[in-house]
């Protein structure tokens, strides 16, 4: 048909004279040839003059045609210039009404017609516009190869807005049977978002990558996933917010009301369609969703959603680890540690050992006392794992195994035992110090806070000055420990200034515990009035962050994080109108404390000072045993209701001092345990044990913090 398809340079002074275009061809098929005899039997004048002026039309639409193929040769040779020339001289804007015109009437669903019904008078036939989409997709890729990203877009967006005025309802089934139309099309959808992001128009690409979703396209379910990945990478990395279109907003739960919420829903998406195996396992979806998730606090989910991968994906370990750090961020730290015994356990045994499950069950397990004694034989298994092929973790694997020893030591019932833990737990923090080259801030920072718990006053400012020039003085807890020793050397005023200081170092985040430790030092310095108006600024800041919570769910930790400060602030409120005498507005405070939370013992224990000040002994009691039926080792209540017994006479001595013995058991650095142990004994008429315990209630005053260190 055409010398272009020879390879033959093809001159375009002139219109080609070939009669035989692609649209005639079309017109020919339908059963129109020229040489039949009865024309004017079948057809009226005003047919006839359609006829004429079709055939007219198809010598000017060889000539794009022709065009068409010419600019596809250049391209295929790579000769981007001339191409873009070619395609310079079709004038598409011309022919757009006609394509979509065409586009329309020939994918209408076909009804048995005869051959006359069958003529489509002034109609381009598909292939002549698929020939002239791919002319333009293929302009559109020559202006991309030479760097006119956004011509190209533009470009591009012409087949998009073709295709979609002529089809607004979707691709129908079996257009691709018979014509490229189709798959030029499918080929302009994919392009033109990557089109606009080398553009550096993000918020243009997140429409195009909408625009192919939001309609059937007849997209292969292979590439709409592609389709949908690209979309969620581009809301969640492309730093940009583009709002739903009206006509695309359904009100209900299921609405996105942010670009992260929208790619959080498609990767959940393209997740079950994962899960059901109508795509193939893609592991950048996973990591996605992984990210998406985590950013936004939704652990549990995405925990549900690593449970339906299917097996073989990820092995056991592999699985059970994965599981355990997403339910230990969830706050779930016992399912996290039960699937890491199942990673660390006799199943795995005819397996490589799994280092990370056995690194982070040491990690969970010296974050909680309770497991401190498994939390040592998991160290214990990092050590070991470590000398081998994980050296640069054996000074991990020493910290954990310290801090554990230093729980293990602050629930040991022995002394012997107590002081045996206490000593190792040095020794192994020294140690990982000394393997990390002090370069280690978790490391100075779990030395720091034992050499404090063991009242080595000295050691552990040390070690924090070192941890706080390490982080910058940008962390808050390394400045609230600082503040402790500090206050424990009793050096108030200079606590303050810390604190004062702080402030303004760390984050907005970070100053409300800070507020609250500040007005600690104020109240411990006689400064009642100075220590309400900070806790009046306190409360303040929380009662405007509440906005805050309730807009965005994603912050569901910080928020019951600082709705347990504020109940704090409202205890600490109550002691010092309690100590002032002023028990009614002590009751007030602890009402506000106890509609945060009503089964707080701490409250339940300020309710009973208040009635040990109104000498109502009786209702004093009850709301101790209250307190410590809420948690049976709260140590303050157990102190006042051994207080309680004191006052009772010489009968009430022994379970005094059982109850005492128990809260030094808990604490042994409580000076106040050790003076009402003092005056039992003094009771009792043992003098010398009653003076031991006095000067050891002394001299742990004298090394107090204002708050506990731990």
């Amino acid at each position: 048909m055409l010398c272009a398809c020879s390879g033959e340079q093809f001159k375009f002074e002139e219109a080609p004279q070939s009669p035989d275009s692609l649209a005639t061809r079309d017109f020919s098929a339908s059963g129109l040839s020229s040489r039949t005899g009865d024309w004017e039997s079948k057809f009226d004048e005003t047919q006839v003059e359609d006829v004429e002026s079709t055939l007219k039309e198809a010598l000017s639409l060889n000539y794009e045609e022709a065009r068409a193929l010419l600019g596809r040769l250049e391209y295929q040779r790579g000769n981007f210039d001339a191409s873009l020339q070619v395609f310079e001289g079709i004038d598409i804007r011309a022919l757009i009404p006609r394509m979509i015109r065409a586009i329309a009437e020939r994918t209408k669903q076909r009804k048995p017609r005869s051959k006359t019904d069958n003529v489509l008078l002034n109609v381009m036939s598909m292939h002549s516009v698929s020939l002239l989409l791919e002319a333009i997709l293929l302009k559109s890729k020559s202006l991309e190869e030479l760097g006119r990203y956004t011509e190209a877009a533009k470009e591009c967006r012409i087949i998009v807005d073709t295709v979609e005025s002529a089809l607004p309802s979707g691709m129908p089934e079996g257009i691709g049977e018979d014509c490229k139309l189709q798959e030029m099309f499918h080929k302009a959808l994919e392009l033109l978002p990557n089109l606009w992001i080398k553009a550096g128009f993000l918020d243009e690409a997140v429409t195009a990558y909408r625009r192919a979703l939001v309609k059937p396209w007849n997209l292969e379910p292979q590439r709409l996933a592609c389709v949908q990945k690209d979309l969620a990478t581009t809301l969640l990395y492309g730093g940009v917010e583009v709002n739903l279109p009206s006509q695309l907003k359904v009100k209900g739960l299921t609405t996105p009301m942010s670009g992260t919420e929208e790619a959080i829903l498609l990767l959940l998406i393209l997740s079950g369609k994962m899960a059901l195996q109508e795509i193939d396992w893609d592991p950048e979806i996973m990591d996605h969703l992984t990210f998406s998730l985590s950013i936004t606090g939704m652990f549990e989910s995405l925990a549900d959603n690593v449970e339906k991968i299917l097996p073989g994906v990820y092995d056991r370990a592999e699985r059970w680890y994965f599981l355990a750090l997403c339910y230990s961020a969830a706050g779930h730290h016992e399912v996290a540690l039960n699937l890491l015994r199942k990673a660390c356990g006799s199943s795995e045994a005819k397996h490589r050992p799994h280092f990370p499950s056995f690194l982070f069950g040491a990690k969970l397990c010296s974050l909680h006392p309770n497991h401190t004694h498994e939390g040592i034989k998991f160290s214990q298994e990092v050590i070991d794992l470590s000398k081998n092929k994980n050296e640069h973790f054996l000074g991990h694997g020493k910290k954990f195994l310290g801090i554990c020893h230093g729980a293990a030591a602050r629930i040991s019932v022995l002394d012997s035992e107590r002081i045996v833990f206490q000593r190792e737990s040095l020794n192994f923090l020294n140690d990982a110090a000394a393997l990390t080259g002090n370069n280690d801030p978790e490391v100075l920072f779990s030395l720091g806070l034992e050499n404090a718990i063991q009242r080595n006053l000295n050691a552990a400012y040390d070690s924090i000055m070192m941890y706080s020039d390490m982080m910058a003085g940008s962390s808050k807890r390394g400045w609230q420990l600082l503040t402790l020793i500090v206050s424990a050397q009793q050096r108030f005023k200079d606590a303050e200034t810390i604190v004062d200081f702080a402030l303004d170092e760390v984050g907005s985040v970070d100053q409300l515990e800070l507020l609250r430790l500040k007005a600690v030092l104020q109240i411990t310095q006689q400064q009642p009035k100075q220590a309400i108006e900070t806790y009046r600024i306190l409360l303040a800041v929380i009662e405007a962050k509440k906005e805050h919570w309730l807009e965005d769910k994603t912050f569901r930790h910080q928020a019951l994080a600082e709705q347990k400060l504020e109940m704090e602030a409202w205890q600490d409120l109550a002691t010092i109108y309690a100590d002032l005498s002023s028990f009614l507005d002590a009751k007030a405070c602890v009402d506000k404390a106890q509609l945060i939370e009503f089964f707080s013992p701490r409250s339940w224990h300020i309710t009973g000072l208040l009635f040990e000040a109104q000498s109502l002994h009786k209702e004093a009691f009850v709301s101790f045993t209250v307190s410590l039926s809420i948690e049976p080792d709260y140590i303050p209540s157990i102190i006042s209701t051994a207080k309680l017994l004191l006052e009772l006479g010489k009968q009430s001595l022994p379970i005094a001092r059982s109850f005492l013995m128990n809260a030094l058991r808990l604490e042994p650095t409580n000076h106040d345990a050790w003076f009402n142990l003092g005056l039992v004994s003094k009771m009792e008429g043992s003098l010398q044990q009653a003076a031991d315990c006095f000067q050891a209630a002394y001299e742990l005053k004298l090394s107090a913090p204002v708050q506990k260190f731990e």
